[in-house]
């Protein structure tokens, strides 16, 4: 059964950091490019960041310098460090593969950034 289950997320003050976790299973995770999506309130889903087979990476430009995309293949998992955070950062967060053809997407995780 093909799943996604993020964690992670929470309210934390600008400047603040927080690390995501997505365990996505029942595909050959290994051999994959996987993403990290974001969904603000009145806005589109927009990826974020992802990471290939080859430990590739590549993020959009509002989250460069400031979010580190990783992955852990033994544990099906990949990570968003995310740094300096902003309330323009607030958002609902997913993973799904690159492009995201698993359906339905996880629950995702909440991030609020404010003081």
């Amino acid at each position: 059964q093909v799943r996604l289950v993020e964690s992670g997320g929470g309210l934390v003050q600008p400047g603040g950091s927080l690390r995501l976790s997505c365990v996505v299973s029942g595909v050959n995770f290994r051999f994959m490019t996987v993403g990290w999506y974001r969904q603000a309130p009145g806005k589109q889903r927009e990826l974020v960041a992802r990471i290939t087979a080859g430990l590739a990476t590549n993020y959009a430009d509002p989250v460069k310098g400031r979010f580190t995309i990783s992955r852990a293949d033994a544990k099906n998992t990949v990570y968003l460090q995310m740094n300096s955070l902003e309330p323009e950062d607030t958002a609902v967060y997913y993973c799904n593969l690159d492009p995201p053809i698993i359906n339905p997407w996880g629950q995702g995780t909440q991030v609020a950034v404010s003081s």
